[in-house]
């Protein structure tokens, strides 16, 4: 301990770097598996509610490596999961970022700012994560299903790095904007 009480005293503003980026990742990583767990079986029961419903924008037939894909920025071909997967994706999508939120806000970042523009643009930020992620997994969901022949496989495979990937762009783009958003002198007349 008492390296670390020397390196904090003579870096200070690295110890807190250390300190925020630190906490930032272990409650990254907590809402990264809670989003992979919620992805289990949320398609299943969302496709239970909607069908084999499809909900794609702009939805660009194309190929990549030969296969056959929707590009979309909102939503997933019926062979990609169709509405059931979108709606399963962005509930996972926003239940992690309603769990993150606070947790970055009150703990790591020790943020008393304007609560309501934060969670504007924390919300901001979710919503840009949703689109980069859809057409991500537009284009992902595909080329796993052309690679492993296996339902249940592919549909692990295809969580596993579904939530890791969203995980690792909510990272970068929550990160950015709740260092914003969380600094001292945010919401504060210049």
């Amino acid at each position: 301990m008492k390296f670390l009480d020397s390196f904090a005293e003579k870096h200070p503003k690295a110890a807190e770097w250390i300190r925020k980026g630190g906490l930032f990742l272990i409650f990254s990583y907590l809402v990264t598996f809670l989003k992979f767990l919620l992805l289990m079986f949320l398609p299943g029961l969302y496709r239970g509610m909607v069908g084999d419903a499809v909900w794609t924008w702009p939805g660009i037939e194309t190929t990549l490596f030969n296969v056959p894909f929707t590009l979309s920025i909102i939503g997933n071909s019926l062979a990609d999961g169709g509405l059931a997967y979108t709606l399963a994706n962005l509930t996972a999508i926003v239940f992690g970022e309603v769990v993150n939120f606070p947790l970055q806000r009150n703990v790591t970042f020790k943020s008393h700012g304007p609560l309501a523009p934060q969670i504007a643009a924390h919300g901001i930020a979710t919503i840009v994560v949703f689109l980069v992620m859809n057409l991500f997994t537009c284009v992902w969901n595909p080329i796993t299903t052309a690679l492993i022949g296996n339902e249940a496989l592919r549909d692990t495979v295809r969580n596993i790095v579904t939530t890791v990937v969203t995980g690792g762009v909510a990272m970068i783009i929550i990160f950015a904007v709740d260092n914003k958003i969380f600094a001292p002198d945010f919401g504060k007349k210049k």
